[in-house]
């Protein structure tokens, strides 16, 4: 008999290339990304890698899955201007 796979906790500094900042970042910036909830592509991203949406609906509160599944996509312009504003954040 074989136990419940349950969503394998993921470390947090793995790393991937980015497709929308076009560099290396490590899951935690994808987990955060959005302040409070994971970035909007992360399950696209992260799923080759290991079970991330199983993961995220075990650790992300319900309502903040619900948030997070209802986050419509900003313009790219937006995007842009919204991660130069969250690098000088952080510079500081």
């Amino acid at each position: 008999m074989t136990e419940p796979v349950t969503a394998m906790k993921p470390d947090r500094e793995w790393i991937i290339r980015c497709p929308r900042l076009g560099g290396e970042v490590p899951f935690s910036y994808c987990e955060r990304e959005a302040g409070d909830l994971p970035c909007r592509q992360v399950v696209r991203c992260w799923e080759a890698g290991f079970p991330v949406e199983r993961y995220l609906r075990e650790t992300l509160a319900p309502e903040a899955w619900e948030r997070f599944c209802g986050q419509v996509p900003k313009d790219r312009m937006t995007t842009i201007l919204d991660v130069v504003g969250a690098a000088r954040q952080r510079k500081k």
